[in-house]
């Protein structure tokens, strides 16, 4: 009986030990723009600032760029780095404005688990605002990727 106690408190202490570990190995990356939550809170509107800062997500069918057609760039709302081109959108009927690849270098990847399973997630790699995540059901024709981008963390500039 002793020895199954001293079992069962040394797997404690190491599954402690483990996650602790985990939470002090988390790196934090810092990105050319940096602000307060204050500041953000001031450039941003709310449901802006939920989605970029807070990593949510807007209703699917409510962003006027789901159906925005125009050539142009898709820029970060947050700091105006360019995101996509598009010539890259397609309509992919999931309601939210949907690129089939980014402008390489400017958005940052990594995974999140909020449903229980791993997502890719997309990021600006200039300020860090939260853009959407990136789906392998895209157009077979060209990448077979779906960024899956939250319309409301994008400006859209016309061409010229």
């Amino acid at each position: 009986m002793h020895k199954l106690l001293i079992v069962i408190t040394l797997v404690f202490f190491v599954n402690c030990n483990s996650l602790a570990q985990k939470k002090s190995e988390e790196k934090k990356v810092t990105y050319k723009v940096e602000k307060t939550e204050a500041e953000w809170k001031t450039q941003l509107s709310p449901k802006e600032f939920y989605v970029l800062r807070q990593a949510g997500t807007e209703r699917a069918f409510t962003s006027p760029l789901n159906k925005n057609y125009e050539a142009g760039l898709y820029l970060c709302k947050g700091c105006d780095t360019p995101l996509f081109k598009s010539k890259h959108k397609f309509d992919s009927g999931t309601g939210w404005p949907s690129f089939d690849r980014e402008i390489k270098g400017n958005v940052a990847f990594s995974t999140d688990y909020d449903l229980g399973y791993a997502r890719t997630e997309e990021h600006c790699a200039t300020c860090g605002g939260h853009l959407g995540h990136v789906f392998n059901d895209g157009p077979r024709e060209t990448t077979g990727k779906r960024h899956c981008i939250n319309g409301v963390s994008l400006k859209f500039i016309k061409n010229e």
